[in-house]
């Protein structure tokens, strides 16, 4: 028995095979990022509801009830206030530094060539790429060698040093789709080097230059490792949460946690709109 394959005729519409097959596959597509998206959200809502525990004692992994007392008081233990402020001050300063630093040296790597230029490239790449437990003990030799006494500062340094890296790839990477004749037009125009970078290059920059510094800032206020290598006595707030644990974490920790979360999505949803607003 033959089978014979009888053609569409003139002006019939095509069947539509691929586009049932990507229905097929679209719930499924959905459901795993559903999935994805539960798994990495759920440590994050499990640490909101428990700041609402209303826990009696220093453990606080089993539901007791709904209360509002943490969040009336969020400062009553003063050690973990005192980290978190630590932890607040360090990540700005250190956001301003890195920012000012890693900005001229992504602006050079986008946007001339030099000798150099690729080992440079390389350096930042693998400052990126390093595990954060090398750099510490590397940075914490460093200052034992020079007889730098660790604290704060030491602190600030060895945060400003892993986050240039971050802000350098960020504007390099905002550099890429940077037109120079804009500038160059400027500067027919009659304006100077300065004026022309000011006024036309920098506020194309802005995007790239606020988003490594929102980087640098949430790499700064949650590193453990680097910290905990050279912190000498202070005390910021993921090292006293890690102490804390020994022995039972407060529910302010989560109250906290919840607060900077919140604040980082408000902040990363100010800096989208204000993205787009340039954009439009």
């Amino acid at each position: 028995m033959t089978t014979t394959t009888v053609a569409p005729a003139a002006g019939a519409p095509a069947t539509p095979r691929p586009r049932r097959a990507g229905r097929r596959r679209r719930p499924t597509l959905t459901l795993y990022t559903a999935l994805v998206l539960a798994w990495l959200l759920l440590p994050i809502a499990v640490m909101i509801l428990f700041g609402f525990n209303d826990t009696g004692g220093k453990v606080n992994f089993t539901w007791q009830g709904f209360t509002l007392t943490w969040y009336r008081h969020l400062f009553a233990i003063p050690n973990l206030t005192s980290a978190l402020v630590n932890s607040l001050t360090i990540a700005v300063v250190v956001a301003v530094a890195a920012t000012l630093l890693g900005t001229p040296i992504g602006l050079a790597l986008g946007r001339h060539r030099f000798r150099g230029r690729g080992s440079v490239d390389l350096l930042m790449f693998a400052a990126i790429a390093a595990p954060e437990i090398a750099l510490g003990a590397a940075l914490l030799s460093l200052f034992i060698v020079m007889g730098v006494p660790r604290g704060y500062w030491t602190v600030v340094i060895a945060h400003v040093a892993f986050c240039i890296p971050y802000v350098a790839i960020t504007v390099r990477a905002r550099m890429a789709g940077h037109d120079p004749t804009l500038e160059e037009a400027a500067r027919d125009l009659g304006a100077g080097p300065w004026t022309a970078f000011r006024l036309v290059t920098l506020p194309m920059l802005l995007p790239g230059v606020a988003s490594g510094a929102l980087l640098c800032f949430a790499l700064s206020i949650d590193d453990y490792v680097i910290t905990s290598f050279n912190a000498g006595r202070t005390v910021t707030f993921p090292l006293w949460v890690y102490s804390a644990s020994r022995t039972g974490v407060p529910p302010q920790v989560n109250v906290m946690g919840t607060l900077i979360f919140v604040a980082g999505l408000i902040i990363a949803g100010a800096n989208v709109l204000f993205s787009r607003r340039r954009a439009t």
